[in-house]
């Protein structure tokens, strides 16, 4: 029996770091606040829109939960769908793909990112034939590391079995709290050191994803 696979997006699929960076520093400067470096705006990734616009109005001195807080948010979000040249795939994600898809894998993507931006990061890397589903930060009540979008990804997939893959400590704990095994892309955007973080396997290579996902199924 073949789990469904369930990919976080953002550090495992794509390096969308520049463009979130460029994103944010357009905001930011158009309202007079400094830009900020690359670092920075990485360590702000992974939690969602709504995380990333209160760190950007943090670093700019303001009240993250004041009155600029909305004004901020629909401008990032809409910048976020049309801005996308930033966004690129790590190397060897198609072809492992085409061959995940091609043995009869279900698929979906669930990502803190919201929905438009990550379809359309997703469309502009050329990923939009390869998903059954993709679930943004806005698609549920809840975000990662709640284990809800995941589990709402494998009951639309109707699968028995799936297996998280992720970059960051947000996705060993949504993982964790979802009760799957989780598959750690090593090359993402994780802080902590990858023998600090629980996971079940990991890799740093997608030319090694096909013989991972194979030992997850049933002959």
């Amino acid at each position: 029996m073949r789990p469904a696979l369930i990919f976080d997006l953002d550090g495992t699929l794509i390096d969308s770091v520049p463009a979130i960076h460029s994103v944010s520093n357009a905001v930011l400067v158009e309202r007079g606040y400094a830009a900020l470096s690359v670092e920075e705006v990485r360590g702000y990734v992974g939690k969602g829109a709504p995380h990333l616009v209160r760190c950007l109005l943090q670093s700019a001195g303001q009240d993250p939960d004041g009155p600029l807080f909305e004004d901020i948010y629909i401008e990032l979000v809409k910048r976020y769908e049309t801005e996308v040249a930033g966004n690129t795939l790590y190397p060897g994600v198609r072809a492992a793909l085409e061959t995940l898809k091609a043995e009869g894998y279900k698929m979906a993507v669930t990502t803190n990112k919201p929905l438009a931006p990550a379809l359309a990061a997703i469309a502009h890397v050329g990923l939009e034939d390869m998903f059954d589903l993709v679930l943004g930060g806005d698609s549920l009540p809840t975000r990662k590391p709640d284990p809800e979008m995941v589990h709402e990804a494998q009951r639309r997939l109707g699968a028995e079995k799936a297996v998280y893959l992720g970059d960051s400590e947000v996705d060993a704990e949504t993982a964790q709290n979802a009760n799957l095994p989780f598959v750690l892309y090593t090359e993402g955007y994780r802080k902590t050191p990858v023998h600090d973080m629980p996971h079940t396997v990991s890799f740093n290579d997608y030319k090694m994803l096909h013989g991972i996902i194979e030992k997850f199924s049933c002959p």
